[in-house]
């Protein structure tokens, strides 16, 4: 006789809402955590930036004059202001504060405080812009607050084996879309770490993947989703897959290109999903397409919603996970924890 599977009990349903495990996230996690930003494709000329805020930190990366990519907090070492006043522009030799005029190199470093006045005590070499770690992969750009730890390359190692040498070099983006969400960002990442609820909230879904046989795999910092198709046009065909801790890359088969997701933590019972379509020289996203992707984030976002509201209404406090389905998902649990515990 097999041996009977152990199941897992899941994380307390107090860790997704109020403000001490958010603060406790925002630091284990997401500043230690690499983040996406963009597609190198808006940051093309020396000068360029794009700005994001992740999980609280404002942070900008500039491109400088040799070529290479930089990243601040995007905070003015005088009065804490803005050094940006969208999600992306170009500035000409320098970043400047939109509160008073402070002007930094592409490097950080403070190259004037305009009409400061005298001060004996003041030295700008001492006030240059916090720094962030920036590197990039395929093209696509990414952020670290807190320095050390795997280096990108490392962290995104089982997906690169996956892709098997596919060339995203044409692909540009196409079109970009947000959807806020009612719940903690972590219902939401759980959500997308399973397929055991594709039969019975996704009926499109799964009229095109086969769900009975529908795995998630961990591989390091990656969930690799498996989904046999049960037909050859199905939207859903390409690879899927989870990159911890918030980035789902959703690529698409017979080169329609590939949908970025991230799961963007707004507040303890806030999200925000940004997703980014890239295609084969900016084409226009497939209808189909489209479609599908704007039916399974309703059902999603209808259920993580109503997920949230349980979570929080004192009856349930913890359950179990199926040791067939959920094991990216208690996985990730287990990774949060981890990360919080190491503060």
């Amino acid at each position: 006789m097999s041996e009977r599977l152990r199941t897992v009990e899941t994380a307390d349903a107090a860790d997704y809402h109020g403000e001490a495990p958010f603060a406790a996230e925002r630091t284990g996690v997401f500043a230690r955590a690499w983040q996406f930003l963009a597609h190198e494709s808006a940051l093309p000329d020396p000068g360029c930036w794009v700005a994001d805020t992740i999980a609280g930190y404002p942070v900008v990366v500039v491109r400088d004059e040799a070529g290479a990519l930089r990243g601040f907090h995007d905070v003015c070492r005088h009065r804490a202001g803005p050094l940006t006043d969208g999600p992306s522009g170009r500035c000409e030799g320098a970043l400047v504060c939109r509160y008073h005029g402070w002007r930094y190199a592409y490097d950080g470093r403070l190259r004037l405080a305009r009409d400061f006045g005298p001060a004996a005590d003041f030295d700008p070499r001492d006030f240059s812009l916090f720094p962030i770690e920036v590197e990039t992969w395929r093209g696509l750009v990414f952020a670290r607050i807190t320095p050390g730890g795997a280096a990108l390359a490392e962290t995104v190692a089982p997906l690169e084996a996956r892709l098997a040498g596919a060339d995203w070099g044409e692909l540009a983006v196409s079109l970009t879309r947000t959807h806020p969400v009612a719940c903690n960002w972590k219902v939401y990442v759980e959500n997308y770490l399973e397929g055991y609820h594709v039969p019975v909230l996704h009926p499109a879904l799964d009229a095109d993947v086969d769900s009975a046989r529908y795995r998630v795999s961990m591989e390091g910092a990656v969930a690799l989703h498996e989904a046999p198709q049960r037909k050859r046009d199905a939207v859903y065909g390409g690879v899927w897959a989870w990159l911890w801790p918030n980035l789902g890359v959703n690529v698409y088969g017979d080169g329609e290109g590939l949908m970025l997701e991230r799961i963007a933590p707004i507040g303890p019972r806030a999200t925000r999903l940004d997703y980014v379509y890239l295609t084969p020289g900016g084409r226009p996203v497939s209808e189909a397409t489209l479609a599908m992707s704007d039916a399974v984030t309703a059902e999603d976002t209808w259920l993580v919603e109503r997920v949230q509201q349980n979570l929080e209404a004192g009856v349930y406090r913890t359950g179990r996970l199926s040791p067939r389905h959920e094991g990216a998902v208690g996985a990730f649990q287990a990774m949060v924890r981890a990360a919080c515990q190491t503060l």
